[in-house]
């Protein structure tokens, strides 16, 4: 049965915890094993209680569960409960978690199933109701049980444990076995074999670390160029409080990213959109806590980024974890304020990871990735039909390079603006990686006041207009840079800044025809403007307000 189905998912070869788990000396043993997130351990323990489960080879008819596996949190439980689907194609399987309703789930479990996989609060409470029926376990399984600790479930879970037949089998997953994991196996398992499959000598093959010297208070601005360097699929930034989470998901709104945000304060329907966003590629990139990301399992996650350190190695490691798996390659980066840089060596050390120390990607840099995306973009590829007839016309009518002035325009108009950062590392400095660079040039003083030319923005005060996202939709609208802005005046009804001259016309062209969505911007001439003002410094993302 089991063979088929591996098989029809095209499992050739099986990973180091699912060859370990079929090794002789574990059949039909209690199994305390250490295994990274994405090493195919929901397989490994799904193989691993198969010969108890169905010692004949055919699963019996469904009645009270044979087989219970407990999850930290809903989101992995029901991808628990999906991998298991098709491993036992046939068997009824039944998810417990907290968000669903519960009466449901009760009239599931009356109707009898053979596997039952939930959290620990839902399935204590199905338990006090009465409405789970542990007397024909056979198996228990606990997987990311150092995370269930973690989140407070030791109470619930060793009720659970205590209420179940103590003839079953205990199969203990986890990343880590701190002293409250040996603690619990020693209380709950018997004669349990150990099985070790992290090689901490490597801590991850897949995963490329990095890690970013910035100067003090670029966080934000790091993180943003490091998102557009790598332009990855699917992205999951850290960060330490909530705090954090939502100002920098606001951060990324307002500068053109599709991002949610994961956090304990989010409803279980405001949590599930957000992490089907991010499945769907509707959004690219999830800001979230270590707590909000327990669970989770996100396939196409390329790019992990710590916008703050993380407090210990297991951290690091198990953030990092969410990438690079299944064969994928990913990258995790930290993000290093100067003054931490001994802090992230001490942790890097700890968790035997050798990162690559550089800058951040400057705003240079994140313009020659652009060039060269573009160039291998598949939007280039030769037209056809009714294209190559409308591209033939628009020849016969307007000059080449302005077409591809055009095409220029529009390819960086759906672009967030790159930021200026420092480059605190310079060429020569240990461990830094080939592409750091001397202080950016972006830097430059600030043109005088008669080379700017004047724009209105119809939107104002009233409308909560503010420099924190006006400069980076100018940016993204005009194709331009911070370095092409000047003063910002915001008044009630309507903004007016100042855009370089030498860009006015291209910038004017750009703004012309925006979308619906889009405010309105429209040139206002170059006279003299009021003295109530917030003026951008060019080279800086700082704003403050003037009053004259």
């Amino acid at each position: 049965m089991l063979d088929a189905a591996l098989a029809a998912r095209s499992y050739l070869q099986p990973t180091a915890v699912q060859s370990a788990v079929l090794q002789p000396e574990a059949e039909g043993r209690d199994l305390l094993v250490s295994a990274r997130t994405g090493s195919g351990k929901t397989v490994a323990f799904g193989l691993a209680a198969a010969a108890t489960l169905m010692p004949g080879g055919e699963i019996p008819a469904p009645g009270a569960p044979l087989a219970l596996v407990i999850a930290p949190t809903r989101e992995l439980a029901l991808q628990v409960e999906a991998e298991l689907a098709w491993l036992y194609a046939g068997a009824r399987i039944t998810s417990c978690v907290g968000g669903m309703d519960i009466r449901r789930e009760a009239r599931a479990l009356h109707h009898g199933c053979h596997i039952v996989v939930g959290t620990p609060g839902r399935l204590g409470d199905h338990l006090r109701r009465a409405n789970l029926d542990l007397s024909r376990l056979k198996v228990v399984v606990l997987d990311e049980a150092d995370e269930m600790l973690d989140l407070g479930f030791q109470e619930e879970l060793e009720f659970i444990l205590q209420t179940a037949p103590t003839d079953r089998r205990t199969l203990l997953f986890s990343a880590t076995i701190p002293h409250d994991i040996a603690k619990l196996a020693r209380k709950y398992q018997r004669d349990a074999l150990r099985i070790d499959t992290i090689d901490r000598a490597v801590p991850h093959d897949d995963i490329e670390y990095r890690a970013m010297l910035i100067g003090a208070q670029e966080g934000e601005a790091a993180l943003i160029n490091i998102l557009r360097w790598y332009e990855a699929p699917g992205a999951l930034v850290f960060c330490a409080t909530r705090d954090a989470t939502r100002r920098l998901h606001v951060a990324l709104l307002n500068r053109g990213f599709a991002a949610v945000m994961l956090s304990g304060e989010l409803s279980q329907h405001e949590r599930t959109s957000a992490l089907d966003a991010l499945r769907s590629g509707r959004a690219r990139v999830g800001v979230c806590t270590d707590v909000a990301a327990r669970g989770l399992d996100l396939p196409a996650l390329d790019l992990v980024v710590h916008a703050d350190l993380p407090t210990n190695p297991e951290t690091l490691l198990h953030r990092s974890g969410r990438t690079g798996r299944a064969g994928r390659k990913g990258v995790s980066v930290l993000i290093v304020p100067h003054a931490k840089r001994r802090r992230a060596e001490q942790i890097t050390n700890a968790a035997r990871i050798r990162a690559s120390w550089s800058n951040a990607p400057s705003a240079e840099d994140i313009r020659d990735r652009d060039r060269e995306r573009l160039l291998t973009d598949p939007m280039l590829e030769a037209p056809e039909g009714q294209e190559r007839a409308d591209a033939e016309a628009l020849l016969a009518v307007h000059d080449k390079v302005a077409i591809a002035a055009a095409l220029l325009r529009l390819y960086r108009r759906q672009l967030p603006p790159p930021e200026v950062v420092s480059q605190p590392l310079q060429p020569g400095d240990a461990g830094e990686a080939p592409r750091a660079r001397t202080a950016e040039a972006g830097a430059t003083t600030r043109a005088p006041a008669g080379d700017f030319v004047q724009f209105r923005i119809a939107v104002g005060r009233n409308n909560r207009a503010d420099p924190k996202w006006i400069l980076p939709l100018l940016c993204r609208l005009g194709s331009i840079t911070k370095q092409d802005i000047g003063a910002i005046r915001i008044f009630d009804t309507d903004t007016r800044v100042e855009i370089r001259r030498e860009v006015s016309d291209a910038f004017a062209a750009a703004v012309a025809d925006l979308a619906p969505h889009e405010p309105r911007i429209t040139q206002a001439g170059s006279g003299p403007m009021p003295a109530r003002q917030f003026r951008h410094k060019p080279g800086g993302p700082s704003t403050r307000k003037r009053r004259g």
